[in-house]
């Protein structure tokens, strides 16, 4: 049965200030919570699950000595951020992902410039994990990965990508020798005619504004993505970050 403590602590995690506070954060739904438990990453608090869950996945959470807590449909209704709670949540603490100045050079990076909506955040992040992008740097400014809503929609690929935040003005500065930057521009060169140097950094920008003014000289190469749209009306102005975002990798892994 739940209490009251683990009530209030489970909703509060909604908040970016308790989740900084209590160094935790929030997921939601079998799909998730279950690759979470398989990755090894996490570290995890509590679980808190109906009994049909419970019943295929509690030997697994004993042999991992993850505790875990049985709950009615009521009860999951009291701490899920979700309009139709999913049978089970987990409440577990948020790692420290350390950088290594190895990474760049030697494997793709995902630069995010500003992405505050947290659709196209997990979005991206489970289209990293698609591609085989294991490292995404995120600007200070861009929304929380541990949000429940990012977490929602990675559907379990934030327990397999690296993620750092970081003043990305700093480090496009920092690596600017050591490997080549593309950015993505609606005005940029077509990457369809692009020649893609391996191991480089993809920066994409907000999802309003593009890429910051004071990180342009910092791009090596513009690059974009050509409209098939001949009509002499208006035309849309870009693509969805995410949308985009998964086209520049899909080009990327293809060259």
């Amino acid at each position: 049965m739940l209490t009251q403590n683990q009530i209030k602590q489970v909703k509060s995690l909604q908040q970016k200030k308790f989740r900084l506070e209590l160094n935790q954060f929030v997921a939601e739904g079998p799909k998730i919570v279950e690759e979470l438990i398989n990755s090894n990453r996490f570290s995890f608090d509590c679980v808190y699950a109906k009994s049909k869950w419970l019943t295929i996945y509690s030997e697994k959470l004993k042999e991992k000595s993850i505790s875990f807590v049985e709950v009615n449909d009521k009860e999951l209704e009291r701490i899920s951020g979700l309009t139709n709670p999913n049978q089970v949540i987990a409440v577990m603490a948020i790692p420290d992902v350390k950088w290594s100045e190895k990474i760049v050079g030697n494997e793709p990076v995902l630069v995010l410039d500003q992405i505050n909506d947290p659709g196209n955040m997990g979005t991206i992040i489970r289209t990293a994990d698609w591609f085989g992008i294991n490292n995404i740097v995120c600007s200070d400014n861009s929304v929380d990965i541990y949000n429940p809503k990012v977490v929602q929609a990675t559907m379990g690929s934030i327990s397999r990508v690296n993620i750092y935040y970081t003043d990305i003005l700093s480090f496009l500065t920092q690596n600017h020798n050591k490997a080549t930057i593309y950015g993505a521009f609606t005005n940029g060169e077509n990457i369809q005619h692009t020649k893609i140097v391996e191991n480089s950094i993809i920066v994409i920008g907000n999802e309003s504004n593009g890429i910051s003014e004071e990180m342009i000289p910092l791009i090596h190469k513009k690059i974009t993505i050509p409209t098939s749209n001949n009509s002499k009306e208006m035309k849309p102005e870009s693509l969805n970050a995410s949308i985009a975002t998964a086209i520049f990798c899909y080009e990327f892994r293809k060259k």
